[in-house]
């Protein structure tokens, strides 16, 4: 008994030192990293082409899929039975993630109609929600319920603070942060809290994807020219963030609950 209460409080005390020294690092990143402005070439893509009085269309068109990602993950979550969701925190966290994906697509095709500072929060606003939501269900997951909720608001309060922030002070280091700390907690924390389901390396996979998408949005008009102008390092920059849902929906699909042998009895975490 005095073992056990030993090790929960040696647990609380761990966690509480990586959530501590995450702050720390957002503090001193905020302190040490200079003003990130919004740069007029910011909003010039190299594919913007219109097609049928569509302004900038491929860019407008390839945000659609996430529409249907979205609207279909979120009825799945919500209806139950389909995905393997038995938390029911996670069920927020998971549901707010497909609503944001789904809030991506109108977000995305309006700033892309008209690309500009007064749209783009349009844009970062539901992916912001997308990645609070996702980064709390890893957490619920790995780390508990309780925390996980509690971060979903957290982050969910941070998200629109930060929005707000972005506009006011023309500032892009707090939504850049909000993207970059998913992808590395993710892997990290991958590793380090044990999973409840099976099939936890589509986490792996979906960071990877992510990542992928980042590169082809950083290398937007060599991969223009790469493929003769065919379509935009961009237009696949959507594309490829549309496998992020879809992986973590076959994820939903496949897992199981994780069970431990204890003598002759099974104990599922």
């Amino acid at each position: 008994m005095v073992w056990m209460v030993t090790q929960q409080f040696a647990i609380k005390g761990k966690r509480r030192r990586i959530w501590g020294g995450a702050f720390l690092c957002w503090v001193l990143l905020m302190l040490v990293t200079p003003k990130i402005s919004h740069s007029p070439n910011h909003h010039h893509y190299a594919d913007m082409r219109n097609f049928l009085g569509v302004p900038n269309t491929l860019n407008v068109i390839t945000s659609f899929p996430f529409l249907v990602v979205g609207v279909l993950g979120f009825v799945l979550c919500v209806q139950g039975g389909f995905f393997n969701i038995s938390l029911p925190g996670e069920v927020w966290g998971w549901a707010l993630f497909y609503a944001g994906i789904a809030g991506l697509a109108f977000g995305s095709a309006y700033y892309h109609l008209k690309p500009d500072d007064s749209r783009v929060t349009w844009d970062t606003l539901p992916m912001m929600i997308a990645f609070s939501s996702l980064f709390s269900s890893f957490i619920v997951e790995r780390v508990g319920e309780r925390i996980g909720l509690s971060c979903l608001f957290a982050l969910l309060v941070i998200a629109v603070l930060s929005t707000a922030y972005e506009r006011t002070c023309n500032d892009i280091r707090l939504y850049m942060m909000f993207q970059l700390i998913p992808c590395i907690a993710i892997p990290g924390m991958t590793f380090v809290f044990p999973p409840k389901y099976t099939h936890s390396r589509y986490w792996l996979w979906a960071a990877g994807a992510y990542l992928l998408s980042k590169f082809e949005a950083f290398a937007d008009m060599k991969i223009y020219h790469a493929n003769q102008y065919t379509i935009s390092g961009h237009s696949l920059e959507h594309i490829c963030l549309v496998i992020v849902p879809v992986l973590l929906s076959i994820m939903l699909v496949h897992r199981n609950r994780k069970c431990q042998r204890i003598g002759t009895f099974k104990q599922c975490s």
